[in-house]
């Protein structure tokens, strides 16, 4: 063979050589990309950024247990993502069974946290690149209480909250607030932060508490109450009328100078009790005022008097009404 076909010869196959170290080169560029263990961790963290449960849920392959939905999608499912930063992905840590864990580090309220996501190689694709896929599991939930109410919001999202209580299922790793923020009744948020499927997510109870706007609407229309029966005591005459408020005296009063007011009106207290919403007891002050005269000299005096007065209302708050109706005993 001459030289020039040997160097013709060596060039081919050093080209050839050359390509081959290329393709594997390149092949395990891709390998260790987009076809890498970390890809589907890439792909299942944007679909909970862009709320689409439905893609995440079918990435993570897994399983939703009995539960209320309203975290697994949309705004609810978004808030829990947005709370996640300075993510980092690191290298995949070999498993028995062509299994490996993908760990990732991230930050939520000021905490680092870390997740470990469980993954399979399913197979090749074009004979060279691989394929992976989650793990079948079950989803988390984190379980809600409400005390007296039967609505929450969670990430913002309004949810039913049967009998006080609900549980949501949720993607992890995520925050999940809950809060109520109603006209009559509010509650501080609490949180709740999940990593894994695995890690227990104490619930979260709301505490709730009548707001400003309930015990101002409840006092309006206790002294609504009151000034109304001081004035049909005035109308009627009575020093014992139909009210929280009386006097009682021996002395002949005359007619048309007695005149009723209330001097204090109570404070208002809403609590929770027994599984609703009451009033505490309402104590104020009343004062009379007449014209008297005395039974053993006949003169006449005027009557002067400051009363104290208690009663207690049953409490019924429906939608944007309040309805307050005492209890008076006599």
């Amino acid at each position: 063979m001459s030289q020039a076909l040997v160097r013709i010869a060596a060039g081919w196959l050093l080209g050839l050589m050359l390509a081959v170290a290329g393709a594997v080169v390149a092949i395990n560029i891709v390998n260790n990309t987009v076809a890498s263990p970390q890809q589907p961790v890439r792909e299942y963290l944007d679909a909970l950024k862009s709320g689409d449960g439905g893609r995440a849920l079918g990435l993570l392959k897994a399983a939703v247990p009995p539960s209320n939905a309203a975290m697994l999608d949309g705004p609810g499912l978004q808030s829990s993502a947005s709370r996640l930063s300075n993510i980092s992905i690191g290298d995949p840590e070999e498993r028995p069974g062509n299994q490996v864990t993908v760990p990732m580090d991230y930050t939520i309220d000021g905490s680092r946290l870390h997740t470990e996501f469980l993954l399979q190689k399913t197979g090749t694709e074009w004979l060279f690149f691989n394929t992976w896929a989650f793990v079948p599991s079950r989803l988390p939930t984190v379980d809600i209480t409400v005390v007296n109410g039967n609505e929450a919001q969670v990430n913002g999202v309004p949810v039913n909250m049967p009998n006080g209580r609900n549980s949501f299922a949720v993607f992890y790793p995520g925050q999940y607030e809950a809060s109520l923020d109603g006209q009559y009744f509010s509650a501080p948020a609490t949180r709740a932060t999940v990593t894994s499927k695995d890690a227990p997510v104490a619930p979260l109870n709301l505490l709730t508490q009548a707001t400003d706007k309930l015990k101002s609407d409840v006092a309006a229309k206790v002294r609504e109450f009151l000034d109304g029966c001081a004035s049909e005591a005035v109308k009627e005459q009575k020093l014992q009328p139909d009210c929280p408020f009386y006097y009682a005296s021996n002395n002949r009063v005359q007619d048309g100078s007695i005149r009723w007011s209330v001097t204090e009106y109570p404070g208002v207290s809403v609590e929770p009790f027994d599984g609703r919403w009451v009033v505490a007891p309402l104590d104020g002050k009343a004062k009379v005022e007449a014209l008297q005269q005395n039974s053993f000299t006949g003169a006449w005096y005027p009557l002067d008097e400051e009363v104290d007065f208690s009663f207690t209302t049953r409490l019924d708050v429906t939608g944007d009404t309040v309805k307050v109706t005492p209890q008076l005993s006599f």
